[in-house]
């Protein structure tokens, strides 16, 4: 019987990521860093279609401007991803919550948002 060895990736061999960088990074929570991230970019992706300055955003999403920056330039610590919905909404967005059994071809299942 053959036994494969598999090769270490040269520097500059091209390697397919996960679709969730926090996922290839190894960080720890990785599927809900990247909800949030999708959400942050739905609610700031809402604001730009609006023209809106952080103080209006602020102003309509009842929090102070130095949050509003915070989630302009993606720093969502401080967010969570009920949070997150929350302002989506405030913004007169529905939130739809799917669940389903996940498809045999991906190994494992997975949280995604989808905006439109």
């Amino acid at each position: 019987m053959k036994r494969y060895i598999a090769k270490k990736p040269a520097p500059d061999d091209i390697i397919r990521g996960s679709g969730n960088v926090f996922t290839d990074l190894g960080l720890p929570d990785a599927e809900e860093r990247q909800t949030k991230l999708q959400l942050a970019y739905a609610l700031n992706t809402i604001i730009d279609a609006r023209r809106m300055t952080q103080a209006a955003a602020a102003a309509q999403l009842r929090l102070n401007q130095p949050k509003i920056s915070a989630l302009r330039h993606y720093k969502i610590e401080g967010f969570s991803v009920e949070r997150l919905m929350t302002l989506l909404t405030a913004l007169d967005r529905d939130i739809e919550i799917v669940i389903r059994k996940k498809p045999k071809s991906r190994a494992a299942a997975r949280i995604s948002v989808v905006a439109g």
